[in-house]
């Protein structure tokens, strides 16, 4: 069974930045490629970032430019840098395997104006 514990969220001034980790066990890390998403209060769940198995990074316009995904297969963990934050940045955040339906607790962030 996958077991996914995102950490690292906090509240944080507008121009901050903050470091999102992902923990995953229950699956073969290095293979999957690793997605992290977010959902705003009253918000659809939205895809953020995507990191392949062998590095390749992809991002939602909203973030490009300001947030950097990255992974350690060593430690199977994924992270989300997170800079230049602004309010619309506030959201619960969420990563997953690709092929994985299912979410953990996710980790809030909180960015005040």
């Amino acid at each position: 069974q996958v077991q996914l514990v995102e950490s690292g969220g906090g509240l944080v001034q507008a121009g901050g930045s903050l470091r999102l980790s992902c923990v995953v066990s229950g699956s073969i890390f290095s293979r999957n490629a690793m997605l992290w998403y977010r959902q705003a209060p009253g918000k659809q769940r939205e895809w953020v970032a995507t990191i392949s198995s062998g590095g390749s990074t992809n991002y939602a316009d909203s973030v490009k430019g300001r947030f950097t995904i990255s992974r350690d297969n060593a430690k199977s963990t994924v992270y989300l840098q997170m800079n230049s934050l602004k309010p619309e940045d506030t959201a619960v955040y969420y990563c997953r395997p690709d092929w994985y339906g299912n979410w953990g607790q996710g980790t809030q962030v909180t960015v005040s104006s």
